[in-house]
């Protein structure tokens, strides 16, 4: 199941990944339920507002990311256990209804648990990107990925 393990993790090692597409009906969806701020919800006030146009919530960004990030995981066979958090989150730009998201990470540090000999910790900065390649959201990771023994 898992091919992938702590032992293969390269500091520097970069990779692209994921296509996933925004769609209006999950921007206004997910607003409903948590962030029902107008500019997620209504598009004639959103036109009115900064962002020019109904676009989605930046936690809302932040969970298509996650999906991309499981679905690579997992499409990838890394044996991820988790996360104890992220060091920051900055959303560049409005993400709009249309936009296809895709990810480019790369790992930054990892080092072995001292409190789990099982498990290895990693640090990764993953930039989110839309169709026309515009940087919309950046995220540092912390991670927990199984070892190998």
């Amino acid at each position: 199941m898992f091919k992938i393990f702590y032992e293969d993790l390269e500091i520097g090692k970069k990779e692209s990944f994921g296509a996933y597409k925004v769609t209006k009906e999950e921007i206004i969806d997910f607003a409903s339920k948590y962030d029902p701020q107008p500019f997620h919800l209504d598009e004639d006030m959103a036109k009115k507002s900064v962002f020019g146009g109904l676009c989605a919530s930046g936690w809302h960004t932040c969970a298509m990311t996650m999906r991309i990030l499981v679905d690579h995981m997992a499409e990838a066979g890394m044996a991820g256990m988790g996360s104890p958090g992220v060091d920051g989150i900055k959303w560049k730009q409005p993400v709009f209804p249309g936009d296809t998201l895709h990810v480019r990470g790369e790992v930054t540090d990892k080092r072995e648990s001292q409190s789990r000999p099982n498990i290895g910790l990693a640090k990764s900065t993953y930039e989110v990107f839309n169709q026309k390649d515009e940087l919309v959201m950046q995220v540092i990771t912390n991670y927990m990925i199984l070892k190998r023994g």
